[in-house]
């Protein structure tokens, strides 16, 4: 059966799948007696269904080996074309936003970035905030998937900076016994091994925030926001859940996986204690502890001044706002807690939004579904500058090199630069281009790192004024359509789609 599924396009495969999970809001819909919005997903998914059959048919009979570049561009293909397929049946079903409206939401849910036009809870039916859940559900595995399968082989996405370069070097679990496959049935058998494990952490994840009190949907949304860091909401936010601190204490454990790319590794599967040596935990957890600690700190000097400072159970609240948000937008999750504005205004000290936006731009591990520069290179870049600091002291010493060391590359440093001044180059690209057509400066800056980063609610959350994607022109919006399909492939990997060099052969 993955044989016969493995001789068909990649893109048809995603199709088909987008159509089946049509059929999800649209049962939804007929059970809580919104007809015309399952009828339109069930007529989409049917229709789409049908469609993509007959194309496989029809090509069925063409064999082609599906190489590296085939599979990048298809993924490519994919972000861009699969949201036009999935915005036709939200489009109808709103029936009060026009089609690139739609667009944008499915661009953004695909992509894992949550950014929406439906700020106000109670403006969009629960079905379709369910299809949105699922949208980004998808996109979350389908890069999980390719960055174990694609980009791994061809050193993106952060293998780069990996001694290795490969996803084998670190012994991942997905590749086990992979040998010489073919591209197109490695990305089968890495979907065998990874889209079980994520089916069943969204699923534990959705009984436990069951239990803590959340309503069925609204923990189904939360639960799939979390495994594919889209931080999409039906509420608005895990502030508005009724789960309370112990649902966020729930989401705080299933995000520790994001922070690393060796969370399901083989190695660490066999020796779970090796995870705590991983560098990119390591730099995840400290900025997870110390972040929220100079927050507390700040906080706590100003409540001395306002006369507040025996007030323990607010500090105690303040400290975990300010964890809980600090790992969520350090995911790229962008979910806040229900105490993050207690953490801000406790002391009378608002937290500025810059230290949220620099938590996106510096994201979660490699080969995870997050976005930013990533945990791996930031930790590269470290490494580098503790090196330079020695040799200024010590010009003629030579280092050994030992440990979690050993997997960064030789040039793993400057490579980290390279892509870190790329990301920052297309900020500044996107940024003027939204005042181009008419976005202020400071919205500019927000919403381009929300989007090169895929942290969508960051704009709401960094900017010092109320702010809506729904106040955005047509021009705004595709530009950070395109913003949000950059930043999820990063620019290496559509640098690479250009490269002369990829074409030959």
């Amino acid at each position: 059966m993955l044989s016969a599924l493995a001789k068909l396009p990649l893109l048809l495969h995603l199709c088909l799948i987008a159509g089946a999970a049509m059929l999800v809001p649209a049962a939804h819909a007929l059970v809580i007696e919104e007809f015309h919005v399952a009828r339109t997903f069930f007529y989409a998914g049917i229709l789409v269904f049908v469609i993509t059959t007959f194309i496989g048919i029809a090509i069925s009979g063409r064999t082609k080996h599906y190489s590296q570049r085939d599979q990048l561009l298809t993924l490519v293909v994919s972000f861009v074309f699969l949201p036009v397929i999935m915005a036709v049946p939200f489009q109808e079903a709103t029936r009060t936003i026009g089609f690139l409206s739609a667009y944008f939401e499915m661009v953004s849910s695909f992509t894992t970035t949550g950014a929406t036009l439906f700020d106000k809870a109670g403006s969009l039916s629960p079905s379709l905030h369910l299809w949105r859940s699922i949208v980004g559900w998808m996109g979350g595995l389908l890069i999980w998937i390719v960055a174990a399968a694609t980009l791994a082989p061809m050193n993106l996405g952060g293998f780069e900076i990996t001694g290795a370069g490969t996803v084998s070097g670190d012994q991942s679990v997905v590749h086990r016994g992979m040998g010489k496959k073919t591209q197109a049935g490695r990305v089968w058998q890495t979907a065998g091994v990874l889209a079980p494990l994520y089916a069943a952490l969204t699923l534990g994840l959705w009984v436990l925030l069951l239990i803590a009190g959340d309503r069925p949907l609204v923990a189904l949304c939360h639960a799939m926001g979390v495994l594919s860091t889209s931080g999409i909401s039906p509420v608005g936010g895990t502030e508005y859940a009724s789960s309370g601190v112990g649902g966020e204490v729930v989401l705080f454990l299933f995000l520790i996986p994001a922070l690393s790319r060796m969370t399901f590794s083989r190695e660490v599967l066999l020796n779970p204690e090796r995870v705590l040596i991983d560098p990119e935990f390591k730099v995840g957890m400290l900025i997870v502890v110390c972040v929220p600690s100079l927050l507390f700190l700040r906080h706590w000097i100003g409540a001395i001044e306002v006369n507040e400072q025996a007030n323990w159970v607010a500090g105690i609240n303040a400290f975990w706002g300010s964890m809980f948000t600090v790992m969520s937008f350090l995911t790229t999750t962008g979910y806040e807690s229900m105490h993050w504005e207690a953490a801000r205004g406790w002391s009378g000290l608002p937290a500025p939004g810059v230290v949220l936006i620099g938590l996106a731009i510096i994201g979660g591990g490699v080969a995870t579904t997050t976005g930013g520069v990533k945990l791996l290179r930031v930790y590269a870049l470290y490494m580098h500058g503790l090196r330079e600091m020695e040799k200024l002291v010590h010009p003629s010493s030579v280092r050994a090199i030992g440990g979690p060391g050993r997997r960064i590359h030789q040039q793993g440093a400057y490579l980290a630069w390279l892509f870190f001044m790329i990301f920052a180059l297309s900020i500044a690209a996107i940024m003027a281009m939204l005042t181009a057509v008419g976005v202020t400066f400071e919205e500019a800056m927000v919403v381009a790192v929300a989007a090169l980063s895929t942290t969508g609610p960051l704009a709401h959350a960094a900017a010092e004024t109320s702010f809506s994607y729904a106040a955005l022109g047509p021009g705004a919006k595709l530009i950070l359509c395109f913003a949000m399909v950059l930043g999820r492939l990063e620019a290496l990997a559509l640098i690479a789609v250009f490269n002369p060099n990829f074409w030959r052969n």
